[in-house]
């Protein structure tokens, strides 16, 4: 998705006086509003009655090549600011204190997003073989539900510098581009809500609407919070380290379906879902730049 807005080429609000505050307009929030909510259309896979063995790898398959675009393009936005800094160095019309903040920045939020999944999913597991060892203990998440929670927080992340994009192109006066972006925007996040609840088809895990609702505000209310943060302030610094969280820990879910998806017999679904996600998530790339974001 097409987040350059977000790295401050709208509004500049760091001023010598702080942070300069623009009024958000509530036909902004709205637009946040709505890109945010359509991740609620995929979720409802996630009460499919014993999908069949070769549907549940086909869909996890799926999920996995729509996360894996989501690594791609949620690093490739967080390089933006390195990438100008770099030019500028090569130029002569910039030092390397730029480089080195948002390089640092960078790296801290991949590593902090991978490594924070790795070690949290280490507690939950620990904590669930203690419950089960213990018969009085209430009864834990089945690992399907607890991936599916990683999912949602990573997509969250990933959403909420969206979010940034779309109210700092508002607020900037962009309207038309804020538009694109929300469409862009919403049809992508409903392929996200399909991602989230995808190891729960692939274990057949049937939740409750309680809890899918529950998983599209973790994933999706981001976006809404995101637009209100863009609404007032642009910072390149706030994008890429929220972008590069977002990255870290949807690498660490990508991973973990991978894992679920080289368990299947048929590895022909595997790759078919890995391509088709894809492709899904290049044409609604494809939408938000054809628009001119």
């Amino acid at each position: 998705m097409s987040l350059s807005v977000a790295f401050g080429q709208g509004q500049q609000v760091f001023g010598g006086g702080g942070v300069v505050p623009v009024v958000g307009e509530p036909e902004t929030l709205l637009l946040g509003f709505i890109a945010g909510s359509t991740i609620v259309l995929g979720l409802p896979l996630g009460r499919l009655k014993s999908p069949r063995p070769g549907l549940r790898q086909f869909l996890n398959a799926l999920a996995v090549g729509i996360l894996v675009f989501l690594v791609w393009d949620v690093l490739a936005h967080a390089w933006t600011p390195i990438d100008t800094a770099l030019g500028a160095v090569h130029s002569g019309s910039g030092g390397m204190g730029p480089v080195f903040g948002y390089g640092s920045l960078f790296l801290a939020g991949t590593a902090v997003g991978l490594m924070s999944l790795v070690y949290y999913e280490g507690w939950l597991g620990r904590r669930a073989d203690r419950q089960a060892s213990n018969a009085s203990a209430s009864p834990s998440w089945s690992a399907a539900r607890r991936l599916a929670l990683l999912i949602a927080v990573g997509i969250g992340l990933h959403n909420f510098g969206e979010g940034l994009a779309i109210g700092g192109s508002a607020a900037s006066g962009e309207i038309s581009l804020a538009t694109v972006l929300v469409i862009g925007f919403a049809l992508h996040n409903a392929t996200e809500g399909f991602g989230i609840v995808a190891p729960l088809a692939a274990e057949g895990d049937r939740p409750g609407w309680g809890f899918l609702l529950g998983m599209g505000l973790i994933g999706g209310g981001p976006t809404f919070l995101g637009t209100a943060v863009g609404s007032q302030f642009t910072s390149a610094a706030v994008s890429v380290i929220f972008l590069t969280l977002a990255a870290g820990s949807i690498l660490y879910v990508t991973v973990q379906l991978l894992g679920v998806a080289l368990r299947s017999d048929r590895r022909e679904l595997m790759y078919w879902g890995l391509l088709l996600g894809l492709f899904a998530g290049f044409i609604t790339d494809m939408i938000v730049t054809a628009g001119g974001a």
